[in-house]
């Protein structure tokens, strides 16, 4: 047992180094932790071992005996709190721990310890530790900090503070608990005093301040937000007052703080300790912020204004105000006026504690307001009395006190036990509840039957049974294509209306007569009844949901049913009478006016109607009418919801979408009328009155119906495009508008860094003005009271913020030193009277501007005149000479100053009197310049005696040549004979020595000159790099745009930006940087080689410019530099949080200029700002946090550290490296109960780092359960949203970028929730995005145009003037209080809310929010590079529209909206996937059409009767189609936006360079992806979230892979489309021969191509010979490799065919596939009738035989495929029958040939016909499975599949093996691929081949 111990023992040390090694390694840089970063979960909430452990490894090297007793102490506490080891992780820890013990005793070297003294050492210690460090001057400095409110700037870091009271704090602890029994003298009674002392008064040592933003507990030293004036008086207001119920005695709180509102409000309803922290600092940040807005307290006694409370109350319970309203129930409070400003903060704070423990019950905001309602009625009655009591409804039986337990507890299990019905996502959708279900049970007054407390029983509180289905709220999303129907049914009958309409004047000829006014009244009955389907819609699809509706609910859809059906009708009836009398010729017109009569009274209620609920205007006036007559129908006419009431619009915003489609519609109708419809009335007439024709086959409809399938067939696919082509107007139109709105919004104003040049002077003045707060203008312009130019102050302003931005761009590694100094702006500051512009601009310009001086031969005044040709040259000219004065000024004293200014007298004496070219000899400047430049190259260097020495010596030389050389002769005698000059000069004091430069403003000129006079090259392509060039265009651009003006920090609308995170990647680690893929290319070579310059800057800034990738790797410092290097560029959580804590550095510049600093001196008033230090303010670092805080959830974050994943480790670096970065996790603690059962407790955890770089638990909220039971990533927000601050949120995701420049106009954005967009305040603000992956592949240029022109043109037009921008997973700025109080920022129900984002801008809009679209700020975004990334993202796209179909939420929008709002909402979500569908089908109908009229005959026989055929119309419905399918209307609004931002030559160029990259064919692939997913999830279901990966995308993907990704969504329907075509080409009858059929089908050719070989065109490497080779061995080894368990289908082709069948799972399902299916028989029964085997014969019987001859086939099959392996014998017999069988076969094919009319095209015609019915057999047996199973035929069905999957793969296959075959076809596909990197410099080539030597030989 020792041996066993010993081993485990030395395994335990063994994993603790190696710990130790990679936590303080080359990787991470962090301080070693030893076993204090092991201590396991259980342990830490209640001890503070982690502090303690910590402790002792940072003071391991001062003291080791100190260190052994702290770890001694450590290992008591854990022994003490679990002496079992039960929890988890605890054995290994205490056995690590003791190892660790043992290791500090080994090293001891035998000496004994003496124990008892251990007590003394530590006293001894601790006292030597406090002096050392100053501890009672930094307690002084802290107390002198209370009493004033100031501090100075002067005392040490934070970080090193921090870091020494937590080592205090660890040893007052363990001294604490080792002086348990102390003597009455000696130490013992020392550490007792202490103790005392420090608990007494010592805040800072008493215990860790454990706080998240404000130190509410006890004042915090190195934190001064408990001393701005608004908190202050926010806690002043929460505090406890006699007035309030008297708490027990007994009731614990903080001895540090006084108590408050939030500790009655624990006590009485039993909220948690952490809720109520977490929501005090939430309410008291609330408040604070809300007084900042309205001004600043006085600081001697902060009190909050009434209006700031009575703000923050409204918004707060605005949304409970309203659901009280609309169930008519009587509020908590009978008036405002009436509860006092107390009262008020109570319900704030009861309202937020209800809010932060409610884990999922928040997806229920409305049942949150039920619960506040009691809640507070309760709160009410126990403020009345002087004892405050517990209350009874949150008092479990064995009297402990929770809300969590007993309100929040029973909701979310009958929410778990609804959620794990839904079978993890796979059941309908109607069978279980969703959130949207149990929120909507609140919406009736029927919900107050719940009672309270409540009621168990209730049906709210129902739990599903097994096989019985609980009944839905007020919508069932069953699973159908009629949704799309139902909720836009108005759009549908209006254009089936219109095209009925229009149809019948074009068979009326056009003239619009009385018969043909009474045809167009037929669309009366058209109207009626599809009104009626409607309702009969809304009667079958609320099945589900009857047995649970309101009656009221129930009585309407009833009315309506009647109502709608009665008038279909009698409208039919009356028309039908109409039509009698029409056919008699009578006079008589008594139903014509019955008719008339009855549609214009029916049509002007409907008109009175939709202008009573749609019109702004009329509808508040019917909102104001009392008449129940009224409000009845327009209950009949529109449902109520608590949703959706008032979705109206300002009047001018209405007209202005009203004008907008009309255009649109006018447009259509007229393309329609002309181009579609009529050229179809005469085709369509002859065909009608056509003699019988010969059908080539049995014909069973069309034959005596006037050939009703021919005109089917030449109408449907006119219909088609008629139906979809609104979207190509749309898009048109859009287009167009958004370039005018961007125009006028002043976008692309400067689209180069030309540009950026010629408007730097006015960049400053725009800059002041719209991103510069009133208070710093007001601070500088009394700073600058001896200076009136107002340029010069508002270049001093811009200038730090300008640096700044420049500073980032260098640490960002976009440019170098030398790039940075010549952008670098100077401070201008100094007393030089003219504005200093940055180096870029004025370099080389002396040096041409002494050119145009050595040539002039003119006046001074030409001269100056070429001279100022060039502004800055003229600029340049200017600060060269008033720099030289004044710096020779500061140089030289005496007699040489004198001389100085002699000399600087006479040359401006010149210059006034225009005679400088006389008094100057100006060929003579250069050598003047060059003597300068030596001098300034001597004072740029660091004094030594030397140099001063040398100094004045070029001094004297510049005096020598100015003059005697420059001067003219007679300024040069007058100058030789002043006698105060000669004589020092004979006794050599003249410039003998000289002042060297202190001043740090003549330094900085000093500096600043030289560069001037010595850079020679031009900078006009400065930046070079072109991200940093794209970064200053915006940016610069941006100042001249309309942004509302910036508040002061301190006023500022404060915010949070909020990233879910999950397991993506975090940080690259070196071993993902240098592995190499199969090709020999690792990511860092790959980065490297894509951004060169990028490498090179980063090289130069760590100070390694020479060094290689190996010596880096050496470095520790250099490694963790590269890795975040290679972070930055990748799609990575540290990219994300880097450039969100932008906003931080931002706010602190901000604020730091703005010189609110509590009491800190950091300049002089009568100075500049300077940015220097801002960093460190802690004025300026408290008022950012006060504004702004990021938090990440990292929802597995807690499952991540437990098993040691590097995810977490990267997690912990990125919270040491932003101090203000907060991270949220789920933690799932595990234990064990007394039957053995393991149960398991779910807690949301906030952690920052702490002083040590450790993670510090902030709050711990208990949760009722597994958070997850909806889709995971709302669910992640949802838990992490309590922990959010500020009225604003920003939601980023985590592949997102920020940038400096841009975090500085925050504060301008969310001054937008204060301005005005139409009727309501905005509630969501839209950002505009910049794709920062566009460059790296072709794909991912295509996907970066494509998302570019919607989240920039598409979205500017969506805001305004459409008014239906939503919120689309981008970085939106959400008002916080409006959405957290209405439901969260997304929706998280399985399934069908996939797209959780969107449906927060459903939300906000039918909650009467407002979103709107800002293009003034851009955030970065990255997007999918690669083709399978790219499908997978449409995939899942497409499939969440699918999803989107079936919703509530898309119905109530689609039946709320006036008519016009509806067709913006419906053509900019589900319908473009509804219009890509139909383009799609489009290409099916018409094929399938031209089919039929193929396999029938009678497209020949037509042609030759009837000369035309509708070529017009079908030319124009395929034209149309082709351009939507090659993504030309997609490249519209990217054209535009082209045009718009750079220029129309660069936008021609990019759209060229487009098209050569095969665009069309990616778009066209692209069509296919999203049609098929978006139909199947409507059809089957099966939308999910697919994770498709955010690497780079160099690696060459499998043939089997992209097989096994697109066989069913592409291949499968492209061979379709090929079939149709073959069929068509050989049987159809085209009137041009080949050329008609080319033209007419090229569109179809292009999308088979497209589809078939898109994924292999776009796949790197996808033509080298090598790999194509392993990529068939690899295809057939997965095709004939056998499933089972276990094995995944991309291991097997059985595996993945199982797979690919688990969609279908209804019978509703399996009819619609079985109907889809049966569709692929029509090519055997055409083809069979067009053999010559059957001549002209077309009886039935033919049809009949050809099955048999199928059956006989399937039978040959068999036979030669079966293979027993029971009996050898028997083998032998079937091989022997096959190959009888295989002779006979050939045999009997012979004779039939030779005796028969059967041709050999008749074989080739028949395996064309048999293919498809084979086809068709497969599906229909996968459809039915189980019965083909049960028959014994499975097998056979799975044999038959791999042999067509086999077929499918060999077709796709051959061209790519023959291309392959030729090598410059992997040469042009690569330079395809990657042709947009070529452009800059990129040889892929190299990447792709891996010939690292080549590149080590390289000048790389």
């Amino acid at each position: 047992m020792a041996r066993v111990y010993s081993n485990w023992e030395r395994l335990v040390q063994a994993t603790l180094r190696q710990e130790q090694q990679r936590a303080s390694g080359p990787g991470h840089e962090r301080i070693p932790s030893g076993i204090a970063g092991s201590v396991p979960d259980s342990l830490q909430r209640t001890t503070n071992i982690n502090a303690i452990l910590q402790a002792a490894d940072e003071i391991q090297s001062e003291d080791p005996n100190i260190a052994r007793i702290l770890c001694e102490q450590a290992y008591s506490m854990a022994q003490n709190l679990d002496p079992n080891s039960d929890g988890r992780g605890v054995l290994q820890f205490k056995t690590g721990l003791m190892s660790v013990i043992k290791q500090k005793l080994a090293k001891k070297d035998g000496a004994r310890i003496d124990r008892n003294r251990d007590v003394e050492r530590l006293w001894e210690f601790y006292q030597q530790y406090k002096r050392r460090h100053r501890v009672d001057e930094i307690r002084r400095e802290e107390q002198r900090w209370r009493e004033s409110g100031t501090f100075s700037a002067n005392i040490g870091e934070f970080s090193e503070v921090n870091r020494v009271f937590t080592i205090l704090r660890a040893l007052v602890e363990v001294m604490e608990a080792l002086n348990k029994d102390p003597a009455p003298d000696g130490v013992g009674r020392l550490i007792m005093d202490e103790l005392r002392r420090i608990k007494k008064s010592d805040a800072t040592l008493s215990s860790e301040l454990t706080y998240n933003i404000v130190p509410l507990e006890a004042p915090s030293y190195t934190n001064a937000i408990g001393y701005f004036p608004e908190v202050k008086g926010a806690i002043s207001a929460i505090r406890y007052n006699e007035q309030f119920p008297r708490l027990p005695e007994d009731f614990e709180i903080s001895e540090r703080r006084d108590l408050d509102m939030f500790d009655l409000l624990e006590y009485v309803f039993g909220f948690q300790k952490d809720n109520i922290k977490n929501q005090r600092e939430n309410v008291v940040l609330m408040l604070g912020n809300a007084q900042s807005q309205l001004g600043i307290l006085d600081e001697a006694d902060p009190k909050l204004d009434e209006k700031a409370i009575r703000q923050v109350f409204l918004k707060v319970l605005d949304n409970y105000i309203k659901w009280c309203r609309y169930l008519r129930i009587r509020i908590v409070w009978n008036s405002l006026e009436a509860i006092n400003r107390e009262r008020k903060l109570f319900l704030i704070s009861l309202y937020f504690c209800i809010w932060g423990e409610a884990a999922n019950v928040r997806f229920l905001p409305e049942c949150l307001c039920y619960i506040f309602h009691h809640m507070a009625r309760e709160l009410d009655a126990k403020l009345d009395h002087g004892v405050a009591t517990r209350s009874t409804n949150c008092t479990a039986e064995n009297g402990s006190t929770s809300f969590l337990e007993q309100i929040i507890g029973p909701i979310y299990e009958t929410l778990a036990a609804e959620a794990a019905r839904n079978n993890n996502g796979k059941a309908a959708h109607s069978e279980w509840r969703n959130y949207d279900d149990f929120n909507e049970y609140f919406w009736t007054p029927g919900c107050f039957e719940l009672s309270w407390p409540m009621k168990k029983d209730s049906s709210f509180l129902r739990k599903p049974r097994k096989g019985k289905r609980t009944g839905k709220s007020s919508f069932v999303e069953h699973r159908t294509f009629l949704h799309l129907y139902r909720s836009f049914h108005r759009m549908w009958i209006f254009l089936i209306v219109m095209f009925q309409a229009l149809a019948i004047i074009a068979f009326n000829h056009g003239k619009l007569n009385l018969n043909t006014f009474k045809t167009l009244l037929s669309i009366g009955p058209t109207f009626a009844v599809m009104n009626f389907v409607e309702s009969c819609l809304d009667v079958v699809l609320m099945f589900g949901a009857y047995t649970t509706m309101r009656g009221m609910a129930i009585s309407r859809l009833v009315i309506r049913f009647l109502w709608c059906g009665l008038s279909a009708v009698f409208v039919l009836y009356v028309y039908m009478k109409l039509l009698e009398e029409r056919n008699k010729n009578t006079s008589d017109s008594f139903y014509f006016r019955i008719y008339v009569l009855v549609l214009g009274v029916y049509a002007g209620l409907r008109l009175v109607f939709a202008f009573l609920l749609k019109f702004p205007a009329c509808h508040r006036l019917s909102e104001m009418s009392d008449q129940s007559f009224l409000q009845f129908f327009k209950w009949i006419y529109q449902e109520r919801y608590f949703v959706g009431r008032g979705l109206v619009e300002k009047t001018t915003d209405y007209i202005s979408y009203v004008f907008f489609w009309l255009v649109i519609l006018v447009c259509k109708f007229t393309f329609a009328y002309f181009l579609q419809i009529k050229p179809l009335v005469e085709p369509t007439n002859i065909i009608v009155e056509l003699p019988s024709l010969t059908y080539s086959w049995h014909d069973l409809i069309s034959k005596n119906n006037n050939n009703v399938l021919t005109v089917v067939s030449l109408w449907t696919p006119v219909v088609a495009i008629y139906l979809m082509d609104i979207h190509i107007w749309y898009t048109l139109l859009s287009a167009i508008y958004g370039a005018v709105m961007g125009a006028r919004a002043r976008l692309g104003e400067i689209r180069s860094i030309e540009m950026v040049h010629k408007r730097f002077e006015s960049f400053p003045d725009a800059f002041v003005k719209n991103l510069v707060s009133p208070q710093i203008r007001r601070l500088d312009r009394q700073s600058s009271q001896a200076s009136h130019d107002n340029n010069k102050t508002n270049a001093a302003i811009f200038s730090p913020f300008w640096n700044e931005i420049i500073k980032c761009l260098r640490e960002e590694d976009y440019i170098s030193n030398r790039e940075m100094d010549l952008l670098s702006m100077p401070s201008n500051a100094g007393s030089l009277e003219l504005v200093q512009w940055p180096l870029f601009l004025l370099s080389s310009k002396i040096l041409l501007a002494i050119d145009l001086a050595l040539d002039c031969k003119d006046t001074q005044a030409d001269l100056w005149s070429r001279i100022c040709k060039d502004k800055y040259m003229a600029y340049a000219v200017q600060e060269c000479y008033y720099s030289i004065e004044k710096i020779l000024h500061s140089l030289v004293e005496g007699e040489g100053r004198l001389w100085v200014e002699r000399i600087f007298r006479e040359i401006n004496s010149s210059i006034s009197e225009g005679s400088l070219v006389i008094t100057l000899s100006l060929k003579k400047l250069p050598v003047v310049l060059s003597r300068f430049t030596a001098l300034t190259g001597l004072l740029t260097q660091k004094e030594t005696p030397g140099l001063a020495k040398g100094a004045a010596n070029a001094v004297f030389d510049l005096y020598d040549v100015v003059t005697h050389e420059l001067l003219s002769p007679d300024l040069r005698e007058q100058l030789d004979t002043w006698n105060i000059l000669a004589r020092a000069r004979n006794e050599g004091r003249l410039f003998s020595r000289i002042e060297w430069p202190k001043d740090p403003e003549i330094n900085e000129q000093v500096k600043r000159l030289h560069l001037l006079l010595t850079v020679k090259d031009s900078a006009a392509n400065i930046p070079k790099n072109l991200e940093a060039r794209r970064r200053l265009e915006f940016f610069t651009n941006s100042l001249f745009m309309d942004l509302p003006p910036a508040k002061p920090v301190c006023e500022m609308i404060p915010f949070c930006v909020f990233t879910p995170y999950y397991s993506e990647t975090v940080l690259y680690s070196n071993s993902e940087l240098r592995v190499e893929n199969e090709d020999g290319i690792s990511t860092l070579f790959y980065l490297q080689k894509i951004f060169p310059d990028e490498w090179e800057n980063f090289l130069e800034r760590i100070g390694q410019k020479d060094s290689g990738d190996d010596e880096l790797q050496e470095s520790s410092t250099g490694a963790l530099e590269l890795r975040f290097w290679a972070s930055y560029r990748g799609q990575t959580l540290a990219r994300t949080v880097r450039g969100m804590m932008y906003y931080r550095r931002a706010l602190m510049l901000q604020s730091y200029l703005e010189r609110r600093s509590l009491g800190e001196n950091v300049y002089p008033e009568t100075s500049f700002p300077t940015t220097q230090g801002f960093e460190l303010s802690r004025g300026a670092r408290a008022q950012a946090d006060i504004k702004f805080t990021y938090v990440v959830s990292c929802q597995i974050y807690g499952q991540q550290k437990q098993r040691k994943a590097p995810e977490a480790a990267d997690i912990a670096l990125l919270l040491q490296r932003n101090e203000a970065l907060r991270v949220a996790f789920i933690d799932v603690e595990e234990s064990g109960t007394a039957d053995g059962k393991l149960t398991k407790e779910f807690y949301s955890k906030l952690v920052k780092a702490d002083a040590h770089g450790k993670d510090q638990e902030i709050y711990s909220i208990k949760l009722p359960g597994d958070p997850k039971l909806g889709e995971g990533k709302p669910e992640n927000q949802n838990h992490a949203i309590v922990f959010t601050r500020g009225e604003a949120v920003q939601t980023i995701d985590m592949n997102q970028d920020n940038y400096l420049e841009e975090a500085m106009k925050m504060r301008n954005l969310l001054e937008e929730f204060r301005g005005k967009h139409g009727l309501r305040p905005p509630t969501i603000l839209g950002v505009r995005e910049h794709v920062f992956t566009g460059s790296v592949s072709s794909l991912g240029s295509f996907m970066s145009n494509q998302e570019t022109s919607f989240v920039t043109l598409g979205q500017r037009v969506l805001a305004k003037p459409l008014k239906v921008r939503m919120h689309y997973g981008h970085p939106d700025v959400f008002d916080r209080i409006f959405h957290i109080t209405r439901g969260g920022i997304s929706k998280a129900s399985r399934v069908i809310n996939i797209s959780e984002d969107i449906y927060s801008g459903f939300n906000s809009t039918l909650r009467q929010g407002n979103i709107t679209h800002h293009e003034y700020i851009q955030v970065g975004k990255g997007r999918d590079v690669g083709l399978n990334q790219i499908a997978l993202f449409e995939g899942k796209v497409a499939g969440g529209n699918g999803e989107q179909v079936l919703s509530r939420d898309v119905y109530r929008i689609g039946q709320l909206f006036d008519f016009f709002r509806m067709l913006s909402f419906y053509f900019t979500t589900v319908g473009y996937y509804v219009c890509t569908m139909m383009t799609v089908l489009t290409v099916y109908i018409f094929l399938y059409g031209r089919a039929y009229l193929a396999f029938s005959g009678l497209d020949q026989g037509i042609s030759q009767e009837a000369r035309l055929l509708g070529n017009t119309a079908l030319d124009a419905v395929l034209n149309a189609q082709f351009l939507v399918q090659i993504g030309v209307f997609t490249a519209v609004p990217m054209v535009m936006g082209f045009i718009l931002e750079l220029g129309l030559l660069k936008a021609i160029f990019s759209f060229i360079t487009m098209q050569f990259q095969l665009c069309s064919v990616f778009f066209t692939f692209s069509l296919g992806t999203r049609t098929h997913y978006f139909g199947r999830t409507i059809l089957h279901g099966g939308a999910k979230y697919r994770a498709t990966g955010r690497g780079f995308v160099v690696r060459h993907i499998k043939f089997a892979d992209n097989y096994r990704l697109y066989s069913r969504s592409h291949f499968v329907k492209a061979l379709e489309v090929a079939l149709l075509l073959i069929v068509y080409i050989a049987y159809g009858y085209t009137k041009g021969g080949a050329v008609s059929y080319v033209l007419l089908t090229l569109s179809s050719w292009f999308m088979v191509i497209s589809w078939l070989f898109a994924p292999y065109i776009f796949n790197p490497s996808g033509f080298e010979w090598q790999k194509t080779v392993e990529d068939f061995d690899d295809w057939t080894n997965w095709l004939m490799y056998k499933g089972g368990v276990g094995i995944k289908g991309e291991n097997s082709w059985e595996s993945w065919w199982d797979e690919e069948q688990m969609h279908i799972q209804t019978l509703r399902g399996r009819i619609l596939e079985t109907i889809l299916s049966l569709r692929f028989l029509i090519f055997q029964y055409g083809i069979v009738y067009k053999l010559h085997l059957t001549g002209k014969d077309t009886s039935l019987a033919i049809y009949g035989f050809s099955w048999v001859a199928l059956a006989g086939i399937v039978m040959i099959f068999k036979i030669f495929t079966f293979s027993p392996k029971k009996s050898t014998n028997f083998q032998l017999m079937l091989r022997f029958m096959q190959g009888v069988t295989s002779l006979g076969l050939i045999v009997a094919l012979c004779l039939i040939v030779v005796f028969t009319d059967l041709s050999v095209a008749d074989l080739f015609a028949g395996i064309l016909a048999f293919i498809p019915t084979g086809w068709c057999i497969i599906c229909l047996a996968i459809t039915w499975k189980r019965i083909v199973r049960s028959l014994g035929l499975w097998d056979s069905v799975k044999e038959f599949s791999r042999m067509y999957d086999a077929g499918m793969g060999i077709l796709i296959f051959a061209p790519i093996a023959i291309l392959s075959w030729f090598p410059f076809v992997s040469t042009f596909q690569s330079r395809l691929l990657f042709n947009q990197a070529f452009s800059r410099g990129l040889e892929i080539s190299l990447i792709l081949a891996g010939n690292k030597a080549n590149v080590q030989a390289s000048s790389f």
